[in-house]
């Protein structure tokens, strides 16, 4: 059978005919949309961000994590083109209106024209961050890019630049093209700012960050998908934005990937094995086929139990299923006798008995636990760049203390000693706060180069972090230590063995590798999976690491010790 084994992170539609989806399984599947069947499928090298369909559907482009997009033939999947060149993910990549070339977004802050054989046609320099979306204007003279810089430009399809559009700092993760030149673009602060005739203002959209916006022309309706679990449908006759429908939507359904099928039904991607579709006109969801997938994105040892987490928000100890949470979580943290876990429905669950025990506007990330005066705390981290701030309540459930502004996007790591809070941003930032007062110490804006993704504390109180970069930078408040690393792939978590003080990290392409800060020296790495290392944690047992993955398993790392 054919179907996904990891999360559906984007999704395309062509008409009556063909939906396709790209997952974070690195397939592209091509579906029957009549009867939900899957008909081909094909592979990327890495993860599969985004697909769509060339305007005739007879083509289907795909962008990568593994720096390319690929054109695919429809309906065989048999591979045309690779598109090529770009250092670093490929966020994007659509048909221009005569199918005859190709515009991607890439984190390498660079967008590209290609022509459908795979011919580099023109680069375009000049956003300072990650590029996420790129489209083209109706009449295929020009494009609009959206990217992490907080900017919206405007290109000619020769590649040259034709105007930047100042969001303010507030990044965006989508823009599309509307008829007459119309550009919506959504934000991370949730707003949809309309750029029309060199005008801009700003609609309040949705209570956190809008993922996607899609715009079907043939009904002057704009799709919103956002943060806050809500999918709006807006009019845009007459240039007017104008609220139609709302719906929230269910626990499965990612709202990075969302497309219209037709008017009156609308396709989304999932944390399961196959897509979502809602009917506005009958305010009904069908999740069909769509099946627990068995990602793990989280492991820990507590108490000499092993716990862990993944895509299905399915809870296991020591193998078994103790709870469900009903959509993918990211994390586990021990904390005063209970074991939290939370993810994209931004509900902090107690991960074993399943119940809810704090509702936020926006997805959790992660967590740390410490003592202020003897008090036990907890900041969990989120997508917003919150750190939220608990206590034990008389019934010893969470008390939300505090919210706390310690970046302004997704945070990513937290770790904590000697009454310092050190943290980490999706921006690549790295923060240290007070523990007592919460207040901020200091802030490194570019503490890495692209994405951190990881934090934890060495045992003579300096913390380490990793990132996209491949690099493993040890901290103080004062200094900085950088260490390259053996990973040929972004790496995704790092934890330390607080008896040994050996570092592990583990990648994007199944890889761990040990480090020995003493003797300053890698000493060891090992490959227990070919699917990514979600989450590395230490075991409670000196020299040996548990690693989760992509591929559902956990695994023991050895070292040996540190002397």
């Amino acid at each position: 059978m054919i179907q996904h084994r990891s999360p559906v992170s984007g999704i395309a539609s062509f008409g009556a005919r063909h939906v396709a989806t790209a997952g974070y399984d690195n397939q592209i599947i091509l579906w029957d949309a009549a009867s939900k069947r899957a008909v081909a499928r094909a592979y990327h090298d890495h993860l599969a961000n985004q697909c769509r369909f060339s305007p005739s559907g007879a083509s289907l482009v795909s962008a990568s994590s593994d720096h390319t997009a690929r054109v695919w033939s429809i309906p065989d999947l048999r591979l045309r083109a690779v598109l090529d060149g770009h250092e670093d993910d490929v966020e994007m990549a659509v048909f221009s209106p005569d199918e005859t070339r190709i515009a991607t977004a890439s984190r390498d802050h660079r967008v590209r024209i290609f022509a459908v054989g795979g011919r580099l046609l023109a680069t375009m320099t000049g956003h300072t961050a990650d590029v996420i979306s790129v489209e083209w204007s109706p009449d295929g003279r020009a494009l609009v890019s959206s990217s992490d810089d907080g900017t919206v430009r405007r290109w000619s399809a020769d590649g040259s630049l034709l105007g930047t559009i100042d969001l303010g700092g507030v990044e965006s993760d989508t823009v599309v093209c509307g008829d007459d030149g119309v550009i919506y673009v959504g934000t991370d602060d949730g707003d949809i700012v309309v750029i029309a005739a060199g005008v801009v203002r700003r609609v309040q959209a949705h209570r956190a960050g809008i993922k996607r916006l899609v715009h079907d022309p043939g009904s002057a309706t704009l799709l919103s998908a956002g943060y806050d679990r809500s999918v709006k449908l807006w009019s845009t006759r007459g240039g007017d934005v104008t609220l139609t429908h709302v719906t929230e939507a269910p626990a499965c359904v990612w709202l990075r990937a969302c497309a219209f099928a037709s008017p009156d039904e609308l396709v989304f991607g999932t944390f399961g094995s196959a897509y979502a579709s809602y009917h506005p006109a009958r305010e009904r969801w069908d999740l069909r086929e769509v099946e627990d997938t068995p990602g793990c994105n989280a492991v820990r040892v507590v108490d000499g139990d092993t716990y862990c987490v993944g895509d299905a928000g399915v809870v296991r100890r020591n193998g078994e299923v103790v709870a469900r949470m009903g959509s993918l979580c990211n994390f586990l943290q021990p904390w005063s006798g209970r074991v939290l876990t939370g993810g994209h429905l931004g509900v902090l669950f107690d991960a074993c008995t399943g119940a809810p025990l704090f509702r936020n506007a926006s997805p959790l990330n992660c967590g740390v636990d410490f003592v202020v005066d003897g008090e036990p705390r907890c900041v969990i981290g989120t997508y917003t760049g919150e750190g939220l701030v608990f206590g034990v309540g008389p019934d010893g459930a969470p008390v939300l203390l505090a919210r706390v502004a310690l970046h302004g996007n997704a945070i990513k790591g937290l770790a904590a000693a000697g009454g310092t809070l050190f943290s980490v941003c999706a921006t690549g930032a790295a923060a240290f706060h007070d523990l007592a007062t919460l207040t901020c110490i200091r802030t490194i804006e570019r503490a890495h180069d692209k994405i951190s993704n990881g934090a934890a504390c060495l045992p003579d109180g300096r913390f380490v972090s990793v990132s996209r970069d491949r690099e493993l930078r040890i901290w103080t408040l004062e200094t900085r230590l950088e260490v390259a690393t053996p990973h040929t792939h972004s790496i995704k978590c790092v934890a330390v063995c607080p008896a040994t003080g050996v570092v592990a990290t583990g990648s994007y392409n199944g890889t761990v590798a040990l480090y020995d800060p003493a003797q300053d020296r890698w000493t060891a790495a090992q490959r227990p999976t070919a699917a990514g290392i979600s989450s590395i944690t230490a075991s409670g047992h000196p020299g040996v690491f548990l690693a989760s993955s992509y591929d559902g398993e956990s695994y023991w790392v050895p070292c040996a010790p540190a002397r």
